[in-house]
């Protein structure tokens, strides 16, 4: 066995990722030539690579890790859990404490009526879940051709299979058969991109409408579901306009649809509240959890089910589950992830403190010449990138040309921002301060403007005709 330390050369760790490593949503041979950046420590707001830099995080990993890096809490809980029982199962009429005081805790935080929870490892096999449970529970009440479940297009609600096929990104769809059969797409609410010259207002309840003639069209006898994140998040943290959600809402109720909130980005404080669902006024009858539930220090996620939802279900043999469902030291790592988050008043930092800078620094970065806009709700934000401000105008040239230059030369001065296409998007852990904000906007603005120049030097600053 080849024992491996951070102290080995960068150029040793690369070759090693390359002839062994296959990553996630990469090519991975153009990866092996250029060699991955090998991140080694992280404390707080910053990460810290194999070659010594200091790197601003502002996407807190993948929109998880709300609490930073480095919270010997949560160490030292997991390390315990371990010690006392570090694997059991839930399926055989056994439970354990992490388990029960993490459901019994989530239940206390949850909107009103979701008082149950079905663990998983991820929000991807939440996701699955749920398009068995939905599925389950109108088949139990006597209508099983209640199957189809309405997603939008350009959503993301993981990668599996099922779940990648109730996302709605083409790209995904191109690989192993997607979407499978029952799941189906309506616009999204991205009035920036889509609006055209209505208002956002407007917009929003066409978009929303879309829902109506798309049951209408399939028979509301026929549908079992609506899935939709309160904001998307890996869409291009497209936050919908005022219009949007109250119809959703309305239309859910007119037909007798559920609703599934996927929570597993704007949960756990990500936008000012507990949940998204209450931050956009939404109803929902299942939430999916993932991510912040334990600011990714151990991988969880799970399915809050209202309870019209689980009394059906929980009078069957629900055939579903997985080997990690509940696993005790996740549990026990996201219930004191909770308990830091309520003891430090997290929420509270957000709303008066982090929010506020955050919003203020983003203002100034709307001016840049290249940004077109701004979405923006509690800490999760997106700046599209644009040749012409007043038109919100696309690029002459390949979608996301734009916003990949972006992304690396965020990268190349220690800051991590993302993008989606030609949009930057922003998610930094929730215990930021406003000092390290003013680090994000420097170094973002540095990046932008580096960017500008080599679009401006390369002819590429023109618009799509």
């Amino acid at each position: 066995m080849t024992l491996v330390s951070n102290h080995l050369p960068t150029s040793e760790l690369q070759a090693l990722d390359g002839a062994h490593h296959m990553h996630p949503f990469t090519t991975n041979d153009e990866l092996k030539d250029r060699g991955a950046r090998v991140i080694t420590s992280g404390k707080g707001v910053y990460l810290r690579d194999s070659e010594g830099n200091e790197i601003l995080d502002a996407m807190a990993g993948l929109w998880c890790v709300n609490l930073g890096y480095g919270r010997d809490e949560l160490v030292k809980v997991a390390a315990r859990q371990m010690q006392e029982l570090p694997y059991y199962n839930t399926f055989f009429n056994t439970t354990h404490t992490p388990a029960i005081a993490l459901a019994s805790e989530l239940a206390k935080l949850a909107p009103e009526g979701l008082n149950h929870v079905f663990f998983a490892g991820s929000g991807s096999e939440a996701n699955d879940t749920n398009l068995r449970m939905v599925r389950v529970y109108w088949a139990e009440k006597g209508h099983p051709e209640k199957s189809h479940i309405i997603s939008r297009k350009n959503a993301y609600h993981g990668s599996s299979v099922g779940s990648g096929s109730l996302g709605g990104m083409t790209y995904m769809h191109a690989q192993g058969g997607m979407p499978i059969p029952g799941i189906h797409h309506i616009g999204q609410p991205d009035w920036y991109a889509e609006g055209g010259d209505h208002t956002p207002e407007e917009f929003g309840l066409l978009r929303a409408q879309e829902l109506e003639t798309k049951i209408l069209e399939l028979g509301a006898e026929k549908v079992a579901a609506f899935i939709a994140e309160p904001v998307q998040g890996a869409g291009g943290v497209i936050v919908p306009p005022s219009t949007y959600w109250p119809e959703i809402q309305r239309i859910c109720d007119k037909y007798n649809i559920l609703i599934i909130a996927d929570e597993v980005i704007c949960g756990f404080g990500r936008t000012g509240n507990w949940f998204g669902s209450t931050t956009m006024g939404i109803k929902p009858h299942i939430m999916t959890i993932a991510k912040g539930l334990s600011s990714g220090y151990v991988p969880i996620g799970g399915s809050i089910v209202c309870d019209e939802i689980a009394e059906v279900i929980n009078a069957v043999e629900f055939n579903h589950g997985y080997t990690y469902s509940g696993h005790p030291v996740c549990a026990a790592v996201a219930l004191e992830n909770l308990r830091i988050m309520q003891d430090d008043n997290l929420l509270d930092h957000v709303n008066t403190v982090a929010a506020p800078a955050f919003h203020a620094v983003l203002d100034q970065l709307v001016e840049h010449p290249l940004v077109g806009g701004l979405n923006v709700k509690g800490m999760m934000a997106s700046l599209p990138l644009t040749p012409h401000k007043e038109t919100r105008a696309k690029f002459a040239m390949d979608a996301g040309t734009a916003g990949f230059m972006c992304r690396e030369r965020c990268f190349a001065n220690n800051l991590v921002m993302r993008h989606v296409g030609d949009r930057m998007i922003i998610s930094p852990p929730l215990v930021i301060t406003p000092e390290e904000i003013e680090v994000f906007h420097a170094r973002a603005k540095k990046a932008l403007d580096e960017t500008y120049t080599a679009l401006k030097d390369g002819d590429m600053l023109k618009a799509e005709s």
